[in-house]
């Protein structure tokens, strides 16, 4: 019996310690807690995996995106005589412009002719009348707009933020931009909210407005809006970046102008400088200047030097400006 009680207490004792080493073991040694973190690790790699995987997916959305807008802008790159109406802010429909021109045309040719009287400068005067003066004026319209109208973008994208971030929907805040903004930015807000009542959603109304005002600041919202419409997101923080970024690229730009404003006046002063000095010794030794335009030597050589300076202002021209 003492021996059987013996055997019984010893297997006992080996189950205890064999209990004790599987279950309290792992714990004192931590290895339990060890498999925990390793198990709470395997689960965020799974669920940092799936963010990942999300983040991939909006990335590649927005790719596509980004890749559709540069293909719409690749195929509506070629610009009309219309095209080029609308950015100068004119409501002038083609053939009226062409009367205008063909107006200016006759009236610059037939007052050259009288005044001249050689029939070559009123052929020249009908040619500039007809074609350059009106794209000139085309020109110079629309850059005035686009000016205009990127100082005033930035102030309608914080009252955009501002009304989002209040609760308001993004075609309220566009309405209000279109009936309190200043102009040009209240017309073109205007015509995309013109665009929506006829049945257009907000991305296919805002695309017309990077052609009508051809800036990078236009075609910046117009590809913002259109990505946020496709792949979601915050809009109100985008624009408010976007404000941010158009704020800056206007101090940059002073900045430039103001650094390369020395560069331009001394290149004003060396173009105008041969017609001062032409006029001066015109005026004090008029018999010695008039030999260039009354011998066909000195004709040749005004032709020739009005051409090198032709290029040597244009080559002034490029180095001075500055694309931001």
């Amino acid at each position: 019996m003492e021996t059987r009680q013996l055997l019984i207490m010893a297997f006992a004792a080996v189950a205890a310690g064999g209990f004790a080493y599987a279950f309290i073991e792992p714990r004192m040694t931590g290895e339990v807690t060890a498999e925990a973190r390793q198990k709470k690790l395997a689960g965020a790699r799974v669920r940092g995996g799936d963010n990942l995987g999300k983040t991939a997916g909006r990335i590649k959305q927005v790719s596509e995106t980004l890749k559709e807008v540069e293909r719409k802008k690749a195929a509506n790159d070629k610009v009309t005589l219309h095209d080029k109406i609308v950015q100068a802010g004119l409501d002038w429909e083609r053939q009226r412009f062409m009367l205008v021109s063909m107006a200016c045309a006759v009236v610059m040719g037939f007052v050259s002719l009288i005044i001249s009287g050689n029939l070559f400068v009123g052929i020249g005067a009908f040619i500039v009348g007809g074609l350059g003066l009106p794209q000139w004026l085309l020109i110079f319209l629309r850059n005035k707009r686009v000016s205009a109208f990127t100082t005033e973008l930035p102030n309608a994208l914080d009252v955009i933020v501002r009304g989002l971030r209040s609760g308001l929907p993004l075609g309220d805040c566009i309405r209000i931009i279109a009936n309190e903004a200043a102009e040009p930015v209240k017309t073109e807000f205007r015509q995309i909210v013109e665009a929506q009542s006829i049945g257009l959603t907000i991305q296919e109304a805002v695309q017309g407005i990077s052609k009508r005002v051809p800036t990078p600041e236009a075609n910046f919202f117009s590809i913002v809006i259109e990505i946020q419409s496709k792949a979601g997101g915050n809009l109100s923080e985008v624009l408010s970046n976007l404000s941010k970024v158009l704020r800056e690229r206007k101090k940059m730009k002073g900045k430039v102008a103001a650094m390369s404003m020395e560069a331009k006046a001394s290149a004003a002063i060396i173009a105008a400088l041969p017609f001062i000095v032409a006029i001066l010794v015109y005026i004090s030794s008029p018999d010695y200047m008039s030999r260039l335009w009354t011998t066909e030597a000195g004709k040749i050589t005004m032709v020739v030097s009005g051409f090198w300076m032709l290029i040597g202002i244009m080559s002034m021209k490029k180095m001075i400006n500055f694309d931001l």
